[in-house]
């Protein structure tokens, strides 16, 4: 049985002003924070993702979406859908939605934790936890996916 392909995956965690942005693939189950990419408006830069999907031809593209814990969906929920379904109309890519709702405060603990540790020198930054928020959710859609090994 031949080993399966190894798929490059983007992943994007939207925001309103930020969205940010790794890479990761289904060889090793790893994933790299990236890029942290304006919006505007809840309006994202094209451009900037454009070039992202050019740079990286990503098998399969990810899209955090912030589902309401207490209940019906709020307007981050519907722009965080409506994004993901733009990126799949606009590319001709799988896109994966998966739920974010903890996603930045793992990415805000464990880039704080780096920082006591000594491993991260500077304060944290909002465009650093938008793209720690994207590489924890490839992350957690990798581990996901059938046959990969956890980690």
């Amino acid at each position: 049985m031949p080993a399966p392909a190894t798929r490059t995956v983007l992943s994007f965690d939207y925001g309103l002003r930020r969205i940010g942005v790794a890479v990761g693939n289904t060889l090793t189950g790893t994933a790299e924070a990236l890029a942290t990419i304006d919006a505007f408006d809840g309006e994202p830069d094209w451009h900037a993702i454009g070039r992202c999907v050019a740079e990286w031809r990503p098998a399969a593209i990810v899209v955090g979406v912030p589902y309401n814990m207490a209940g019906p969906n709020a307007a981050i929920t519907t722009a965080a859908l409506k994004f993901a379904d733009q990126l799949g109309e606009q590319y001709g890519i799988e896109v994966h939605r998966v739920d974010e709702r903890l996603s930045s405060r793992e990415a805000e603990d464990e880039l704080r934790e780096r920082r006591r540790s000594g491993s991260k020198t500077r304060r944290v930054r909002r465009g650093e936890v938008d793209r720690e928020a994207a590489r924890i959710l490839l992350l957690q859609w990798l581990r996901a996916q059938p046959g990969e090994p956890a980690r």
